[in-house]
């Protein structure tokens, strides 16, 4: 799985390791899809769509695949008919979530003391 990372991440162009993180985790879905199967636990592709409305189906399908390449989260099928896939964050998914929060956290503050405040003098 690493060579996945290395053939999509182009390593060269990369200066600091926070580069590297933002191209791990960078876009607009990927945080998202952590964040439920950090907060709400293992869910379903089916679930997942829910959860995030607009998301396509291919590119929901294109981020859980590169997630799954970069070893941030876990993909369990199981042998049933029909078969039924699961998706999970591993350790290093997991590892994430501090993060996740605070920029929740930030983002929180930010539409409270910055957004909703300009809006309230401006009316």
């Amino acid at each position: 799985m690493a060579l996945e990372v290395k053939e999509r991440i182009n390593l060269q162009d990369i200066n600091c390791e926070k580069e590297l993180t933002l191209a791990v985790i960078g876009g607009k879905w990927k945080l998202i899809i952590m964040w439920h199967l950090g907060l709400e636990g293992t869910k379903r592709f089916g679930e997942l769509k829910r959860l995030i409305p607009g998301i396509t189906q291919k590119m929901l399908t294109n981020q859980l695949r590169e997630l799954e390449e970069d070893l941030l989260i876990c993909r369990e099928v199981y042998a049933e008919n029909p078969p039924k896939v699961e998706y999970s964050l591993t350790g290093y998914g997991q590892s994430l979530m501090p993060l996740l929060q605070m920029m929740y956290d930030w983002g929180k503050s930010y539409r409270e003391n910055v957004i909703q405040k300009d809006d309230s003098v401006k009316r």
